[in-house]
């Protein structure tokens, strides 16, 4: 699972609630059912207007990839595996590396070096690995446009809601303490929109941005190991290719291990 979702909404409404108590404003005001229509249900209307129903088909999907952690390779593991099998190929010949396939998960890493054990040419191998990157990103930023689209569409529906509250309020001004119930309970609608819109869409749109980010550098790193090992590279020589995605700390880190060096030490 991925906690930092779940904790970042938990801390969210702590400090909305906690911000409330301290400014002498009761939790029970958000209990009005007219705002969360309006917000909730108002939200879930203008996307649905603004994207196809095959995309809208994956929300639950994507709720899953923002709260549970991704079965990825990491770039570490990147890395010793593609160390792994050039040493290997310098030993036997690419064709021993077919025996390994049976073994690999990712279907990306599967279908690129399956090209590579078939004997197609490094520039082939890179043009069709770049474009299925591009493709995946291309889905999943159209993934991600539904809550950053959710996040534009709140706030100003907290205001519609406000304004609809104002409307009833003023309707009736002949009980003033009346009044001034109905005109702060119309204010929940905006605070509603606000919360929902900046604390919940747009932070769930750039956590998909991010997570797509991470695949695509995998992918990446897998793209130029397939390649290396197609040129017959030294372990050595690629795992020093493969580092320079990783963060200064981590590759400085990685190289020293195996008794390498860093040269001017940047990432």
């Amino acid at each position: 699972m991925d906690k930092t979702s779940l904790v970042g909404i938990i801390l969210a409404i702590i400090a909305v609630g906690v911000g409330m108590i301290a400014k002498g404003v009761s939790p029970a005001v958000l209990i009005n059912p007219a705002a969360f229509l309006i917000i909730i249900l108002g939200t879930v209307a203008a996307v649905t207007i603004a994207f196809p129903g095959s995309e809208l088909k994956k929300v639950p999907k994507l709720f899953g990839i923002l709260f549970k952690d991704q079965k990825r390779m990491t770039p570490q593991e990147v890395i010793g595996l593609f160390t792994s099998w050039a040493e290997l190929a310098r030993k036997e010949g690419l064709l021993s590396l077919e025996t390994k396939m049976n073994d690999i998960e990712d279907d990306f890493l599967k279908n690129g070096m399956n090209l590579a054990v078939d004997g197609q040419s490094a520039d082939y191998i890179r043009d069709v690995l770049s474009e299925e990157i591009a493709a995946m990103e291309d889905r999943h930023t159209a993934a991600a446009a539904i809550f950053t689209q959710a996040g534009t569409y709140a706030p100003t529906l907290g205001v519609l809601g406000a304004v609809v509250g104002l409307i009833a309020a003023l309707g009736n001004m002949s009980d003033t303490d009346a009044l001034g119930h109905a005109i702060s309970a119309a204010f929940v609608a905006t605070l509603l929109g606000i919360f929902t819109g900046y604390v919940l869409w747009h932070p769930f749109a750039n956590k998909l941005k991010r997570k797509s980010s991470m695949e695509a550098k995998t992918k990446e790193m897998m793209i130029e190991g397939i390649l290396s090992i197609l040129e017959g590279e030294a372990p050595r020589v690629l795992e020093q290719k493969l580092a320079s995605y990783l963060p200064a700390d981590e590759k400085k880190k990685l190289l020293n291990a195996d008794g390498g060096g860093l040269g001017d030490g940047q990432a």
